[in-house]
């Protein structure tokens, strides 16, 4: 089970929401179990309804060993006040997830029928739902089942998935019960909508751009990518579009966001200075090649024993070129006089914010989980951070982001 992005999600968004999950009767039954133990482990009050069929492929003592709650699966079961339970957890919840969802399921809510607490639940309730189908391609497919589909969606209900891959049947086809970091991506996005961001449009940048120098080789830097995914992610849950300008990275798209691949640092600037007329803010997080080949050549250069002489141009400077009625934020990744070079770097480009990053520190950087930043103003004001996981730094720098978008 992939679990890539764990280290992006911040227990922020989920801590102390109440989040009801519904588990149906599929095959993929099993995987809700992943999801409700990277729910509690975030911090979320996880109540598990789980139908009569799903009880024949997962036991209710596995939810309620992961969640150290209760699972409910009778349709009238009074708790201790007496209190219906179906109408309890309707009021209670945050947001309603029912994943996996199945056709028959789906069919029922589209109907309004409420024969078992799952449905009456989500009936009663006021909070958003979410549903992650799986099943049969074919059941799936049917002109049934897409219409049932398009009546919960014209009701506000979100659908996530299905995904396509191999099935219980042992065909493959779309079906297969989404992504899990999508569906708790998804959560996420759908609880922070209403954040300090709403109705902002974010740009950020990730990845470092690869220059080439023949069909098979490319000068580069050791940037992962991750921070500028953990600013993606972060801006999302706080209800802003974000738009993730993004070299090639071995990290999983966040659900929600657009993205814009690119390679080299001529493709970065072209997809920054596209995209910015519209936006509110540009986070300007990816590692840019200062340099780049001259020339790059048509074959693949064979290696002799005369050696290689490459001769280098300067790449286009995004930050100091592109201006804009905007938020400008950059970062200075530094081996030595952090703080110095990194107000030079603010002032030369006339940025809004600057991240100041410690490259040589072992425990923060390029390809690491956590930083250890300052965050300076024009003004000289600096914000020094103690080291914190990449999300986290990335909603330090979004606070600030959200304080100038309000002041304007």
């Amino acid at each position: 089970m992939n679990t890539q992005s764990n280290w992006l999600r911040s227990g922020k968004m989920l801590s102390n929401k109440t989040i009801v999950l519904g588990v149906t009767g599929s095959i993929a039954a099993y995987k809700a179990v992943e999801i409700a133990s990277q729910l509690t482990q975030a911090g979320a009050i996880v109540s598990v309804i789980m139908t009569e069929a799903a009880t024949e492929f997962v036991t209710p003592l596995t939810f309620q060993a992961i969640t150290g709650r209760r699972v409910v699966t009778e349709m009238f079961d009074l708790t201790s006040e007496f209190s219906i339970e179906h109408v309890r957890l309707a009021e209670a919840a945050d947001i309603v997830i029912i994943a996996p969802i199945t056709a028959n399921v789906i069919a029922k809510l589209a109907a309004g029928i409420a024969d078992d607490m799952l449905c009456c639940t989500v009936l009663a309730t006021k909070a958003p739902v979410l549903i992650a189908p799986a099943m049969d391609a074919n059941m799936y497919d049917n002109p049934i089942t897409q219409d049932n589909l398009s009546k919960l969606k014209a009701r506000n209900f979100t659908i996530i998935g299905p995904a396509w891959g191999r099935l219980a049947s042992g065909q493959a086809g779309l079906g297969r019960l989404a992504d899990i970091n999508d569906i708790i991506g998804a959560i996420c996005q759908t609880l922070g909508k209403n954040g300090d961001l709403a109705g902002n449009h974010i740009v950020v940048t990730a990845g470092g751009t690869r220059e080439p120098v023949d069909p098979v080789r490319y000068i580069s830097n050791r940037s992962s990518g991750k921070m500028g995914y953990a600013l993606a992610e972060a801006a999302r849950d706080r209800g802003a579009k974000v738009s993730l300008i993004t070299t090639l990275a071995s990290l999983i798209e966040p659900i929600g966001v657009d993205i814009v691949n690119v390679n080299t640092a001529q493709e970065m600037y072209e997809a920054v200075r596209n995209v910015v007329p519209q936006a509110d803010a540009l986070v300007m997080a990816a590692a840019v090649a200062d340099y780049r080949p001259a020339s790059t050549a048509k074959d693949k250069i064979k290696k002799t024993d005369a050696g290689l002489t490459l001769k280098l141009e300067l790449t286009p400077d995004i930050l100091g070129s592109i201006k804009g009625d905007f938020i400008k934020v950059g970062f200075a990744a530094e081996s030595n006089s952090l703080i110095e070079n990194a107000k030079q770097k603010l002032q030369q480009k006339e940025l809004d914010l600057i991240v100041a990053n410690d490259i040589t520190a072992t425990d923060s950087g390029f390809g690491a989980d956590n930083d250890r930043v300052a965050i300076i103003d024009p003004e000289g004001n600096i914000e020094s951070l103690p080291l914190l996981p990449k999300r986290e730094v990335a909603d330090k720098v979004l606070d600030k982001v959200a304080e100038l978008l309000s002041g304007r």
